[in-house]
């Protein structure tokens, strides 16, 4: 039966390919996002920005405030993955 199984559903293999790619591709972007060095190194940037006059202190709070969210988001994600 899976050999039958397997020939009838050929035709559906690029269709299931791509699918697998697609959550691998999801999967890589999620690790990125929630990586806390990415997420340090952009809250580094966030502040020279702020030194430099580039953003004023509002932008710089709403900008922190999703940083930050990120950064526990992440070390919540990496407790429960322990």
């Amino acid at each position: 039966m899976g050999l039958l199984k397997e020939v009838l559903l050929l035709p559906a293999a690029p269709v299931r390919g791509t699918g697998w790619v697609l959550s691998q591709l999801v999967a890589e972007a999620e690790r990125q996002y929630y990586d806390p060095g990415v997420i340090q190194h952009a809250l580094r940037d966030l502040e020279r920005e702020l030194n430099d006059g580039l953003i004023d202190e509002a932008e710089f709070d709403r900008r922190e405030d999703a940083l930050l969210d990120r950064l526990e988001a992440a070390r919540e994600q990496r407790h429960r993955g322990q």
